[in-house]
């Protein structure tokens, strides 16, 4: 692995002491971390005014903390998926780009010490990020992303780190993006640059910073999940990285939504979930003696966040900022003629996946489509539509790309997805969706949930074809012909609409059915903006989403489980256990 050096212009000193060293005594220090808050900013739904999480919240604990410990003994840092998932992220994102964006000032009040870049800020594009960058440099605060490294001159796009002083105390703040952004985003979204795994890399920056720096203490944020710790998972090396990691006393994970904390004597591990739903705390107690460390001792847990107790002095603060995304986002665009339901996609054909599959095929040539269903159980009731509802229909960014796939990768495509999606079974009491009940590990609650992402369940538009529940993967899928009824022939090829997420080599699907998506853009023939904004344009020309239309099978195809009472009877029970009654 080559060794990267540090470059002196990422070096980001933030003197909040005198430059003397420490005196010799007994210190204890607070570090407070967030990640994946996803764009929850403010406090109220912009339809019907329902509180929510937010960051005015996390910004009361963090208040709290700083008056119980003393204001220059809290660290705070944030490990990524900052600006995606919320109208608030959109609206700021793209729309107005004019007025500064929002994050970077609410960053700025609520005193953040350091922010990392994560996956879903990356997708944003280089005009987002860039942006962002720029303006949080404005407001004294880095954004670190350690392994993106440049194309052209191998230093790195990001900051690596940054030098935090308390006391005379000096703390390193490492951050890293995640190390599989290629498997996942098109390329033109992070163009110019590289993300190295995070192992050996992390190990050599904090080497290299403990030995420019000589701090006294060393954090590391990185948009990572915890995982397993097995070495296997390029998203997921945070358990990887405790094992391995010297001279380090905070590390601080994110990505995959699930809190978390792991101690050891001499490392802790911190995952606050997502969605401002805890805070990682954690706590280190040391001595210093002739301005060295001696007798360190570190401790971690989570913090729950109350939705309900905010700071009103920062509510107050961006409320423009609030009232001009609620502006935006509840002005009419259209009307529904009937209520899409996302986990009606999970039982066979749904009007939910109907509006995806019609507006994919929509985009030439595509003359198939793979989609699923986004979201676990949402729900967008019939009636006037506001552009906010288009984010319940759509909540990701992604755009659309139509890929040259053969009828048999076709076929090992839907094989794989129908795979992740159902069990063989040969009696009604058997659970035909693979189902499991558990703690969600993101809550903590026991409840029957799926055993894979729901999100990679997708069904094709533009076939005929059945899925036989009795029969293993390989041949479940039986394709009776393309709409119009030409047969698909195994070795001809033909253009697939999928999102770029998939198309990447999201979900792990491409892969599986024989492609390498490394070299993806050597089969896209066609390439679209981001769903949503495809969505909203259909409703410009059309005016409303009907059920007729957008339930077209000439156009659209149609697929169904079989055999149908076996399939059915197992599908209602297993459904009732997902959802209830």
């Amino acid at each position: 692995m080559r060794s990267y050096p540090l470059l002196s212009a990422f070096i980001l000193a933030v003197g909040l002491a005198s430059c003397a060293g420490p005196k010799d005594g007994t210190y204890s220090l607070t570090l407070l971390t967030t990640n994946d808050v996803h764009g929850t900013f403010f406090d109220s739904t912009y339809v019907g005014g329902n509180v929510k999480r937010s960051l005015y919240a996390v910004k009361y604990v963090v208040d709290s903390v700083r008056a119980a410990a003393g204001e220059e003994n809290v660290i705070l840092v944030d490990a990524g998926d900052i600006v995606q998932g919320d109208n608030a992220a959109y609206y700021f994102n793209y729309v107005d780009t004019v007025t500064p964006h929002v994050y970077p000032r609410i960053a700025k009040y609520m005193g953040y010490d350091a922010v990392v870049l994560g996956n879903h800020d990356i997708e944003a594009g280089h005009p987002v990020y860039d942006r962002l960058a720029r303006d949080m440099k404005g407001q004294g605060i880095p954004l670190l992303a350690g392994n993106a490294i440049r194309n052209d001159n191998g230093q790195r796009y990001f900051p690596i780190y940054t030098i935090l002083k308390r006391h005379g105390l000096k703390i390193a703040v490492l951050g890293y993006d995640n190390a599989n952004i290629a498997g996942w985003l098109p390329e033109r979204l992070w163009s110019g640059m590289k993300f190295e795994s995070l192992i050996p890399l992390v190990q050599q920056d904090v080497d290299e910073v403990i030995a420019r720096e000589k701090p006294h203490i060393v954090i590391v944020a990185v948009h990572s999940a915890t995982g397993s710790g097995d070495g296997k998972v390029l998203e997921s090396q945070g358990l990887d990285l405790m094992q391995t990691l010297h001279g380090v006393d905070f590390l601080v994970c994110s990505h995959d939504h699930r809190p978390k904390v792991v101690e050891s004597d001499t490392l802790c591990l911190i995952n606050s979930g997502s969605h401002s739903r805890f805070v990682g705390h954690g706590q280190i107690d040391f001595t210093i003696k002739g301005g060295k460390v001696t007798g360190k001792k570190v401790s971690a847990d989570l913090i729950p966040v109350d939705r309900l107790k905010i700071d009103k002095r920062m509510a107050e603060t961006f409320h423009e900022d609030f009232a001009a995304v609620k502006a935006f986002t509840t002005r009419k665009v259209g009307d529904l003629k009937v209520d899409l339901l996302t986990r009606d996609a999970y039982k066979g054909m749904s009007h939910y996946l109907n509006l995806i599959h019609t507006l994919s095929l929509g985009c030439a040539p595509a003359r198939i489509s793979f989609a699923a269903p986004l979201t676990f159980n949402g729900t967008v009731k019939a009636g006037s539509l506001v552009y906010n509802d288009l984010f319940t229909v759509y909540p990701f960014e992604n755009q659309v790309y139509v890929v040259n796939m053969t009828g048999k990768e076709i076929k090992d495509y839907l094989e794989a997805s129908y795979d992740n999606w159902i069990n063989t079974v040969s009696k009604p009491s058997d659970h035909v969706l693979k189902i499991t009940n558990s703690a969600d590990p993101r809550t903590g609650t026991e409840r029957w949930s799926f055993v894979n992402r729901s999100y990679n369940f997708d069904s094709a538009g533009g076939l005929i074809y059945t899925v036989d529940v009795t029969k293993p993967r390989g041949e479940r899928v039986l394709i009776e012909s393309l709409v119009g009824g030409e047969p698909l022939d195994p070795a001809k090829t033909y253009p697939v609409a999928m999102t770029s997420y998939r198309a990447s080599g999201g979900g792990g699907l491409m892969t599986q059915a024989g492609i390498d998506t490394g070299k993806i853009e050597e089969r896209v023939v066609e390439t679209y903006p981001e769903f949503r904004a495809i969505l909203y344009y259909y409703l410009v020309k059309y005016g409303s989403i009907d059920p007729v239309s957008i339930g077209d099978k000439s156009k659209i195809g149609e697929w169904r489980f079989v055999p149908e009472k076996l399939a059915g009877q197992a599908m209602e029970r297993d459904m009732r256990l997902l959802f209830g009654q």
